[in-house]
């Protein structure tokens, strides 16, 4: 079932088009890595996606329906986002923020399974011994991980993940990838933007590369399994930096081309 379509999506900022004419569909069971060099609107389109940012024009459909056509408390039911910057308001505590993932079920019967689910949520990032200290009081890898318990405590079927992995190192990198693979193994559909090209040929089912224009817009370029599609020849042209490949141990590895004498 296709969980997440994206037709034809054009955001702007002020006078300035930012991503042009994106369209990707995402299925059940399907995670997708977003990647790019910085500038190339890859937040942009995911906030767009969210329905947290207007669109210029296009469409976005979570489970088949419009998001132009569903309330916020319905979109919260389908999909869950987690943006670039973690910044909660006030002082409140680990566990209260995970907590807040769920307000979209306040009004169902899924309100009952409240605390189990930000119980094993917080269990399986690793920040149940967080729950009673200050969000703010936590490094910044460390409010990215209390921020995605918040995310799979939502208990939606749709992830939206603006560099979940930002400022971790390697061992949570891949902790929280291995996160994501487990809930899209499960059915859930994910679209991830990541800088990392080796988490992204890792974890990811298909890679979708967006790269700016002559005119500094977004456009998607590619689409496709991470080894046809992250090629040493694309990923040169779309950074500006000589890059290579290779298959180590099976897998597909991209690593910049670095010429000594």
């Amino acid at each position: 079932m296709t969980a997440l379509r994206i037709e034809g999506l054009t955001v702007a900022r002020g006078e300035r088009t930012v991503v042009a004419d994106v369209s990707l569909d995402l299925e059940a069971g399907e995670l997708v890595c977003l990647v790019g060099p910085n500038g190339a609107g890859k937040s942009t389109l995911v906030s767009a996606v969210a329905g947290t940012l207007p669109v210029a024009s296009g469409r976005v459909e979570l489970a088949g329906e419009s998001i132009a056509g569903l309330s916020t408390i319905q979109q919260a039911q389908r999909r869950a986002v987690l943006p670039q910057e973690h910044t909660i308001g006030f002082t409140f505590t680990c566990g209260e923020v995970v907590e807040m993932a769920r307000h979209a079920w306040a009004r169902t019967d899924k309100r009952h399974e409240d605390e189990e689910a930000v119980a094993a949520a917080m269990t399986a990032c690793d920040v149940t011994d967080f729950r009673r200290r200050s969000f703010a009081s936590l490094s910044g890898g460390e409010r990215g991980r209390v921020a995605l318990a918040r995310v799979l405590a939502q208990g939606t079927p749709i992830l939206i993940l603006d560099e979940p992995t930002a400022a971790m190192d390697p061992h949570y990198q891949e902790q929280v990838m291995a996160i994501v693979r487990g809930q899209v193994d499960e059915g859930a559909a994910a679209l991830v933007v990541v800088h990392d090209l080796n988490l992204a040929a890792a974890y990811s089912d298909r890679v979708a590369v967006l790269a700016p224009d002559d005119h500094g817009t977004g456009r998607l370029v590619a689409v496709g399994v991470p080894r046809e599609t992250l090629t040493a020849e694309r990923v040169t042209e779309v950074y500006g930096l000589p890059m290579r490949t290779h298959d180590i141990d099976g897998q597909h590895v991209v690593l910049p081309r670095r010429d000594r004498d």
